[in-house]
Parts: structure tokens; C-alpha cells; sequence
């Protein structure tokens, strides 16, 4: 062991991950990035997305020259949120369309897609998106009505037997709050081919199999001497699994080794459930003693979180193969593993986000820029069939009309409410919640302004299932707080800014 080796630390390390990207040693590298080899990616305004005369995408322009294109009565507005124009003189045989590529980055509950041009193997990201799942909520509303129904049959108030005997599941089943993660990505990626001219899409592979890890099944031939953990990308898991975090002395930011609970010179194995991170101070003074000598008041959960499993991974790595083949049916789709999408991140010198981790997926040389704002788009659902709500006993207790337009507007329609005078005066943009007394609600990026007539309400945009809000694009730790508005920031310029300030120019 030379005298680097023993400065880093990496000795304490596994000996799966030595084979890591370059610059990587074996540790994992703090957020500075310090020994990348890459220049720094320049900071642009997202895109404006561009179609001909007759709806066909162009090659996404700047929101200066759409502002132009407005101005000189040349385009009109095709959507509000995200912003697309359609020019009324030109069309795509009389264009030059290069074409972009889509990276997507699937998550459990934030999937991050990235737009960008590629050229020569250097990428720069046009336009970013955080699609926000609810995977979560349709769990919970599945087994509540699991639960009405349970209450139902054993109150003897009618009987209704089960009916799981005659069901059948087809084959390639997935539970609802997983086809709901794999058709909203779907979904988004036909939204963008709609409005920009898509040539390729790169996808991540999980960085681990979560199911092969717990070796589930005997091993055999010479998959015993490899052991459980070949093959697969460990650290990831263990950044994954410990939130990048030292367990034994909570050290977020720094570089990190993997660590045996219990160590090998005293029969630990290699098993992942025996392997934790640990800052390369507190993998020195730990050596190779047990975790309950070196530390007795954490050893309980230590070894309760090296046990527990990864719930949003299973997830993901469940939905994975199905995502690649719905988007393969319609767009020539490549994969790329989250250690490279890691390593083309770092040595690019760009922060950890969902939208980022997107526009580095796969093979490139460099990312020569990225945006600074992100669009959020929440999945809001359509609203319900049912027209009846329960008490939480599962009896009715409110009725709701049938119908759900009132006055030309319905729930989750993108609205701009003027408001002249009164405690509400102002201009409201958001989400409008509608009423049959004609005094609607609408959601703004910060609050909910309620009781705002009807008559001061103008259609922006139809309900398409989500809410939309933006964010500058910063680091996962730094939240957006009131940094975040509702609706439609292009590249630092609000659709509703393109249109003020063109309204502006044509009146000078």
C-alpha cells in the first residue's frame, strides 16, 4: 500500500467498485468536483418551442427571437404552459431542422427530462422538466377503498362476496401507482415530439438491481465465488440507500468509503445488508472493529438501515424495461447506467438534480450548457367519476353536482383573473377551482385567492391533468421556496412577460 492509497482512504474500500470512471479512485468525489477534468457548463433561458403553419415542430428557438416573432405579428401563441408558437408564414420543408434528443431520468416520485441539441458529442440542454408522480396518493387511495369495501362485507349490511377467485391478471401486470410513473413519462415524451422535432430519446438505467442484490435464489458454478454483489454497481446502492451521508457521524458533502458493519477479518460478509458509508475519518478510527465497540449508541440503527430496503428503488427498477419498451415503440431509445450518468455529471461540474442527471444519461464528450429554470409539472389527475364523498367510515356525507363546468370554466383550467378594485384588486394567475355560485378560487404560486367573480376570469390554457410552477435550477438541498412561480417561466421570461412586452412595443 503506497502513501496516496493510505492518505484516501480507498484501502477500506470494496474491492468491486476499484474499476470506477476515471477521477472517481475508488471514493466517492465531494460536490466541488475536484480533480475533473471539464470546463463549466454556461447557464442559458429555456427554449421556446416553435411549429409551422400547419402544426408541424420546428428547431426550438430563443424567447428573444419568439418576442420578435410576436411582435411582428409573424407567430402566434399555440400553448401557454409549456410556451409553444406557431408561425403563420413558413413551414418545414422551408426550415432547417438539425433536431434535438430527450434524456430521462426516472425517479419514484420526480422524473427529470432534459431537451437538448447534440453535436460533435457535446450536448446543450434546451429545455428542462420535473415531472412530479403521485404514485403515492393512488397507493393510498387503493387501499382505501380496499378498506370501504372490507367494511362493507363484514357489517352484514348486504351481502357481497369477494371476487378475487375469478380475476386474472394479464401478462406484464403492473400495480396502478407503477403503470401511473410509466404512462406520465410516456405521455410527456409524446408531448414533446408534438412540439419539437425529437430524433432520439437516452433514458438511465437503474444504477442497481435491488432484486438480484438480496440474491434471492441458491448461487451456482462460479457465481459463488463472485458473490452476491458482482455485476452491480454497489456504491450507487449505498449512496442511494444512506441519503450520501456518513452513518456514523452524519457528514453530508464529503467523500465517502464503504464500510462492513461487521468487519471481514472477523467473518463479516459481503453481502450488501452488512455494507454502509462511512467519511474516510470515521473509516480510519473504526478499522476493523464491530460496530457496537466503536459505536455502541448507534449500532441498533446502523444496523437497522444496512438491513432496510429501498422501497422508491424497487420501484423503479420494477418499471424500468417496461418504460424502454413503450418509449423504443416510437422513438430510437438508448440506456445508459446511473454510474455514467454520475460521471458525465461530476466531470461537467454540474449539481445533483433530476432535470440534470437527465441531460447527462448516456455516452457524451461535454455539457456545454444547461437552463436555469426548470418547469414543475405536478400530476393534478382530471378530477373524479365519483360524485359522491365518504366519511371515513365509507358512507356518503356529500354530493357533488353532476356536471363540472360552470360559467365556460372547470377545475384546473389555467386562468388570469384582473381584478380592479376591492381587497382582492390585482392580477391572479394560476390554477382556478370553480363554483356554481360563479365565485371561483384560483391557486397562484404562493397562496389561493378566493371569491374572485367569474366575470373577471379570463381562459389561459384547458386543464391537461397537471399544475405547472418553475424553479430556478439549484441544488436538491436549496428548495425553491418563493422562488418557485406558477405557470410558465421560459428561460427567465414568463409567458404572460413575452406577451406584456410585447404589448408594450407594438404600443410605442
Amino acid at each position: 500500500m503506497d502513501a496516496a492509497e493510505a492518505a484516501s482512504g480507498v484501502h477500506h474500500g470494496r474491492g468491486e467498485t476499484t474499476a470506477a470512471p476515471p477521477g472517481g479512485g475508488g471514493v466517492t468525489p465531494g460536490p466541488s468536483g475536484a480533480g475533473e477534468q471539464g470546463r463549466e457548463a454556461r447557464t442559458r433561458p429555456p427554449a421556446v418551442f416553435v411549429l409551422d403553419k400547419h402544426g408541424t415542430p420546428l428547431q426550438p428557438t430563443t424567447p428573444a427571437r419568439a418576442r420578435k416573432l410576436l411582435n411582428a405579428g409573424r407567430a402566434v401563441v399555440a400553448r401557454h404552459t409549456p410556451f409553444v408558437i406557431r408561425l403563420k408564414d413558413r413551414t418545414a420543408e422551408r426550415s432547417q431542422i438539425d433536431g434535438v434528443e430527450v434524456g430521462v431520468d426516472p425517479g419514484s416520485r420526480h422524473t427529470g427530462i432534459a431537451v437538448f441539441t447534440a453535436r460533435g458529442g457535446e450536448r446543450r440542454g434546451r429545455y428542462a422538466i420535473r415531472l412530479d408522480h403521485r404514485g403515492a396518493a393512488i397507493t393510498k387511495k387503493l387501499r382505501q377503498r380496499a378498506a370501504y369495501r372490507r367494511g362493507r362485507r363484514t357489517r352484514n349490511l348486504r351481502h357481497r362476496p369477494p371476487r378475487f377467485s375469478d380475476r386474472a391478471r394479464p401478462s406484464g401486470w403492473l400495480p396502478p401507482s407503477l403503470r401511473h410513473r410509466v404512462e406520465t413519462t410516456v405521455s410527456w415524451i409524446d408531448r414533446l415530439t408534438r412540439w419539437a422535432p425529437v430524433r432520439a430519446v437516452h433514458v438511465e438505467r437503474v444504477a442497481f438491481d435491488t432484486h438480484a442484490l438480496t440474491a434471492g435464489r441458491p448461487l451456482e458454478g462460479v457465481e459463488y465465488q463472485h458473490g452476491t454483489l458482482h455485476g452491480f454497481e454497489v456504491r450507487e446502492y449505498l449512496l442511494a440507500k444512506f441519503g450520501r451521508a456518513c452513518v456514523y457521524c452524519d457528514a453530508a458533502g464529503v467523500p465517502v468509503n464503504i464500510d462492513h458493519v461487521h468487519p471481514r477479518s472477523q467473518g463479516g460478509s459481503d453481502r450488501v445488508s452488512n455494507l454502509v458509508l462511512a467519511c474516510i475519518p470515521c473509516n480510519r478510527a473504526k478499522s476493523d472493529r464491530p460496530v457496537q465497540e466503536f459505536a455502541p449508541g448507534r449500532a441498533a440503527a446502523i444496523k437497522a438501515r444496512a438491513k432496510a430496503p429501498l422501497r422508491d428503488a424497487a420501484a423503479v427498477q420494477s418499471t424500468r424495461w417496461v418504460l424502454w419498451r413503450a418509449l423504443d415503440e416510437r422513438l430510437p431509445t438508448s440506456v445508459g447506467s446511473g454510474g455514467r450518468t454520475k460521471w458525465n455529471r461530476t466531470r461537467s461540474r454540474l449539481p445533483k438534480s433530476h432535470t440534470l442527471d437527465a441531460l447527462a444519461v448516456g455516452t457524451l464528450d461535454s455539457i456545454t450548457g444547461t437552463v436555469d429554470t426548470v418547469l414543475v409539472a405536478g400530476c393534478a389527475g382530471r378530477g373524479s367519476y365519483a360524485r359522491t364523498r365518504t366519511d371515513r367510515h365509507g358512507f356518503p356525507r356529500l354530493r357533488l353536482p353532476r356536471v363540472k363546468g360552470f360559467f365556460g370554466f372547470q377545475t384546473g383550467d389555467l386562468v388570469r383573473a384582473v381584478v380592479p378594485t376591492g381587497k382582492k384588486a390585482g392580477t391572479h394567475t394560476g390554477r382556478v377551482a370553480v363554483r356554481a355560485t360563479g365565485r371561483f378560487n384560483i391557486t397562484t404560486g404562493t397562496e389561493t385567492v378566493q371569491g374572485i367573480g367569474h366575470r373577471h376570469v379570463r381562459l389561459l390554457q384547458r386543464a391537461d391533468g397537471y399544475a405547472y410552477t418553475t424553479r430556478p435550477e439549484t441544488r436538491p438541498e436549496q428548495p425553491a421556496s418563493r422562488a418557485g412561480r406558477l405557470v410558465s417561466a421560459q428561460g427567465g421570461h414568463t409567458a404572460p412577460a413575452l406577451l406584456r412586452r410585447r404589448s408594450k412595443s407594438s404600443s410605442a
